[in-house]
């Protein structure tokens, strides 16, 4: 396993150099290059590195929210708090909502499993749209309206809601309780998560304090980490929204140790080198080429469409805002990307013995080999052209 985790470092490297060589987002290479070794490829990936492949990606993911709780300071969050939260709500629900009905139309899905098709389809990808935003807030583009921040913070409870609509229609159609319920549990599981984020900021804190941990900087991260990691666990089994708790938990030790968390949030950059590579490669080994092929042309159809709604949904959350025409549609194609969610649960119908999973699933895999790419290369462009660059002094 250790000479695969050697070659998917290097491959990986050298895809992404070749990819940003060709004026192409670095993911696009990763993924492919994870395609070419995964088991649907050449295959040469050793069995027990994808058999941790889950585990591995959803480190990774840790680390992405935990550099972005790190840089939220309040003032910032209080400033774009409003326009996030229904950047969060709005664009998911009618992007899911309108996959839903383009599925039951097109190919008489029935309702419950179009619904888990709109939702699985609805979830931006996190581990490519907060990096992209982290390196615009460094770029200072956007910087006088804050909006790579108030993308980046809409992103998690996009996918909180995605996935809680999802199982709420995957339990409906399993275990046979109603998808109301489910929804209801909604306001709960983010209270819970953000809540448990809150509290395990608050013993970071104590512990912090404690002269244990006043030798090396380096000691606290590593607490931080592994805490993170258990508390993610525990949330994920329990149903909480554990995935803002870990934003949470970084939002509080900038607000109380702003220092620490800055140190801590460089030392996360130099460590993402490592985990981004390993995080796109995996989700380009789970790509099944093969499987996408059979969602056929209506299956790019819905995707395009689902998409366009989820314009219509950023247009709709930022109306009223300080954000001109330029900024509002960065806003839209920054939600484009679709990566980590649909790799993770694109496969649970079918597993479940959905009668239409497989064709969920092959729909979820071309949205992944879609709109990666395509949203990655987007953000890019538009940034440089549709967001305020900078002021340069002199």
């Amino acid at each position: 396993m250790l000479q695969s985790l050697a070659v998917l470092l290097l491959v990986g490297f050298g895809a992404k150099r070749a990819s940003e060589w060709a004026r192409l987002p670095g993911i696009v290479g990763m993924v492919l290059a994870g395609m070419v070794l995964g088991p649907y490829g050449a295959d040469v990936l050793h069995g027990d590195l994808l058999d941790i492949s889950a585990d591995l990606r959803a480190m990774a993911l840790l680390l992405i929210l935990l550099r972005a709780g790190l840089g939220l300071d309040r003032d910032t969050l209080n400033q774009v708090g409003g326009a996030s939260l229904r950047l969060g709500i709005i664009p998911c629900v009618v992007e899911g909502f309108a996959v839903m009905g383009l599925a039951h139309v097109i190919w008489q899905l029935p309702w419950l499993e179009a619904g888990m098709l709109g939702f699985i389809l609805a979830a931006v990808s996190p581990a490519v749209v907060v990096p992209a935003m982290l390196r615009l807030r460094q770029a200072g583009l956007g910087w006088d309206k804050q909006v790579p921040t108030m993308v980046l913070a809409g992103a998690s409870l996009d996918d909180v809601i995605a996935i809680t609509v999802f199982s709420a229609f995957l339990g409906a159609s399993v275990a046979g309780y109603g998808v109301w319920s489910g929804l209801a549990m909604l306001p709960v599981q983010v209270f819970l998560g953000i809540l448990g984020g809150i509290v395990l900021g608050l013993l970071l804190l104590w512990a912090y304090q404690q002269r244990l941990f006043d030798v090396r900087n380096t000691e606290k991260l590593v607490l931080l980490v592994s805490t993170t990691m258990i508390y993610y666990g525990l949330g994920d089994q329990a149903g909480w929204a554990s995935l803002l708790g870990v934003m949470a938990v970084g939002l509080l030790l900038l607000e109380y140790r702003p220092d620490t968390a800055r140190q801590f949030a460089r030392k996360l950059n130099r460590t993402w080198v490592f985990a981004e590579i390993i995080l796109f490669v995996l989700v380009g080994a789970a790509v099944n080429v093969g499987v996408a092929w059979q969602a056929g042309l209506w299956g790019l159809v819905i995707i395009f469409l689902g998409l366009t709604a989820r314009t219509v949904g950023v247009w709709a959350a930022t109306w009223g805002t300080a954000l001109n025409r330029s900024e509002r549609m960065f806003c839209a194609v920054a939600y484009w990307p679709k990566a980590t969610v649909q790799a993770a649960v694109g496969g649970i119908p079918l597993a479940a013995g959905i009668e239409s999973g497989e064709r969920i699933l092959a729909t979820a895999v071309l949205a992944i080999i879609v709109s990666a790419p395509l949203g990655s290369f987007a953000i890019e462009w538009s940034s440089r052209r549709l967001l305020t660059a900078p002021r340069r002094e002199g």
